[in-house]
């Protein structure tokens, strides 16, 4: 299907994904991060040391999306730093990572200078993370033109918005899961794959698959998040609620709605226990969450307080300032020879990157 559209590339989330595919099997196996550190020469590198892993599979991904998907234009945005404002709210904000290893950390550096150089917008901050910027474009430009949103990161299926055409291109583990999708949701209305034009081990997300797949809709996967928590970044959710949030959602919407019938019925134990037969008998909810979503404690954060904290930590910032026009992200201003001679300076072959066709 050709139609004009912007697509906004996750950068750190593409780069940490092609360098973790094609690691040295010592190194992906090491138990230790010294065992990991004596294996480092093993992983690509240009001559002088240089290392290329990373950059070697966005590359190949960059120039498959300019050739086959063909954007208007497109950006790529990038974390910077943990240290964001997200660690003044909650300073064991993706706490449980660990350190980015050094490779894979000099290779953001030098991505982001090559996207550059060939011609495109890249965005990052100190106080920002990647997603607040896509937020902050799709909220910029989904007016003028269809948004498409290229990622693994699920916090971005929040943008997704049908009525202005934002979707999510979400990147599987594996290309069998983005086909077991395609058929799903394209093969019983004769849609073929070659019209719907993704890239490799790509599924395109719209608000109704994101409903299907995550149980609630686009604007309440931060809510979800919020009483599910975040393994992945450390977000801590509500213990004990996990399988009853989305059933909650689709009832009462956000989690301030559910808190504010949960207070509404505590007034009086009869409406109480009806809120919690009405839970159980109607939405289906086995085990009532209500100890759990109204613990409190003075040594852990919990309940009600987990759950704000929690989805304000999940809410992509929609408003940063972005003083550049769309003309300033058009595809035209890509120079595949640049990319040519970036590969020349890194050892690469061409024909890994382009095809031996060209």
């Amino acid at each position: 299907m050709s139609e004009r559209k912007f697509v906004v590339v996750d950068g750190s989330s593409m780069l940490s994904t092609c360098y973790y595919a094609v690691l040295p099997r010592e190194i992906m196996f090491a138990k230790t991060e010294e065992e990991k550190q004596r294996h480092y020469e093993k992983i690509l590198h240009a001559k002088d040391g240089t290392y290329t892993n990373a950059i070697f599979g966005m590359l190949k991904m960059v120039v498959s999306l300019m050739k086959k998907q063909q954007p208007d234009y497109i950006a790529f945005v990038f974390d910077k730093t943990r240290d964001t404002f997200r660690r003044e709210l909650y300073a064991d904000y993706k706490g449980t990572r660990g350190a980015t290893p050094e490779p894979l950390k000099n290779q953001f550096v030098l991505m982001e200078q090559i996207l550059e150089d060939v011609g495109f917008q890249v965005l990052y901050s100190e106080r920002y993370e990647a997603d607040d910027y896509a937020g902050s474009l799709v909220m910029k430009f989904r007016e003028e033109i269809p948004m498409i949103l290229l990622t693994k990161d699920h916090d971005y299926l929040q943008l997704v918005n049908n009525e202005y055409n934002v979707r999510a291109w979400m990147v599987q583990s594996r290309q069998e899961k983005a086909d077991e999708l395609y058929k799903k949701y394209y093969s019983f209305y004769g849609i073929s794959k070659q019209e719907v034009n993704l890239p490799e081990k790509v599924f395109e997300y719209t608000s109704d698959t994101v409903f299907y797949e995550e149980g609630v809709r686009p604007e309440q996967i931060a809510d979800l998040k919020g009483i599910q928590g975040d393994t992945s970044d450390n977000i801590p959710g509500v213990k004990g609620v996990s399988s009853a949030a989305p059933i909650l959602l689709r009832e009462y919407g956000t989690v301030e709605e559910i808190y504010r019938v949960i207070h509404e019925a505590e007034a009086d134990k009869k409406r109480l226990k009806q809120l919690q037969d009405f839970w159980k008998n109607e939405l289906g909810i086995s085990r009532s969450p209500y100890k759990a979503l109204t613990k409190t404690s003075e040594e852990e954060l919990c309940g009600e307080k987990a759950a704000m904290m929690s989805k304000e930590l999940a809410t992509m910032k929609l408003d940063i300032p972005i003083d550049l026009e769309l003309s300033a992200f058009t595809a035209e201003s890509y120079q595949e020879e640049k990319v040519r001679e970036w590969l020349l300076k890194l050892d690469i072959k061409e024909a890994s990157i382009f095809g031996t066709g060209m």
